[in-house]
């Protein structure tokens, strides 16, 4: 009978510890106020100051130290998948600021037989990783949500703008949504004209993210005219890629 007590206190305690554990990492967020102040004076209309951002360059730093000291794996899921949308994004940053205000466009960075994504600039975990691992090695394998391709931003006019605050896992869901939304509905950047419908580029790239349906997709975010008129039209529509502006989405 003791030793059935001892038994029935320690599943109870190892509960209990379980609990804390996860609801600790559950609570774990990030602290983004830094990074949030920069966007929010910096980024307009999804129209970077790059010189805002060069003049306050130390307090990005500062940011990038607090994501260089975050231990990703005791993060939720969604904290996770913020985490890398917003490392993504402030490192591209720096990473043009350290070229400016000489550089036209991010691909200004790379040399001849290089690519500025595949440079290692970012510390994440004890490693020091390229763009293009966050991207292709983190962000699309792991997490399988082609609206992640709305929240990264490349520095381009063509690219999907970069929101003027930072990615939360707390309401993740609802700004990937948003950002998607606003994309796909914006007529300069995804347009139907007859049954030709011009998208963007990131659906030929990327069309396996999409599963091969780019209009199934846009359609699940259109709105008004353009929802209407995809469709009455789904099975005559003809998809057309717009050529991608690589110049630097600076204001």
């Amino acid at each position: 009978m003791i030793l059935s007590r001892e038994v029935l206190f320690a599943g109870v305690a190892c509960f209990l510890i379980m609990g804390l554990v996860t609801g600790s990492k559950a609570a774990q967020e990030i602290d983004n106020r830094i990074y949030a102040g920069l966007l929010g004076k910096y980024v307009k209309n999804g129209l970077v100051d790059y010189q805002g951002f060069k003049n306050e360059e130390a307090k990005l730093d500062q940011y990038l130290k607090v994501l260089e000291g975050t231990d990703t794996k005791a993060l939720s899921r969604d904290e996770q998948f913020a985490f890398y949308i917003n490392a993504y994004n402030a490192w591209t940053i720096k990473l043009i600021l350290a070229g400016y205000p000489g550089v036209k466009s991010i691909k200004d960075l790379g040399g001849f037989f290089s690519s500025p994504w595949k440079k290692k600039i970012c510390r994440i975990d004890g490693e020091v990783i390229s763009l293009d691992r966050i991207e292709h090695g983190i962000l699309r394998p792991r997490f399988k949500d082609p609206r992640v391709h709305f929240a990264i931003n490349c520095a381009a006019r063509s690219c999907p703008p970069l929101r003027s605050d930072p990615y939360q896992g707390s309401i993740l869901d609802q700004q990937l949504d948003e950002m998607a939304s606003a994309f796909l509905n914006d007529p300069s950047r995804n347009r139907l004209e007859g049954n030709t419908l011009y998208v963007s580029k990131i659906f030929d790239w990327f069309e396996e993210d999409f599963n091969g349906d780019v209009v199934g997709f846009i359609l699940k975010y259109a709105k008004g005219d353009l929802k209407k008129r995809l469709e009455g039209n789904k099975g005559d529509i003809v998809i057309k890629y717009l050529d991608y502006d690589w110049s630097l989405n600076g204001k």
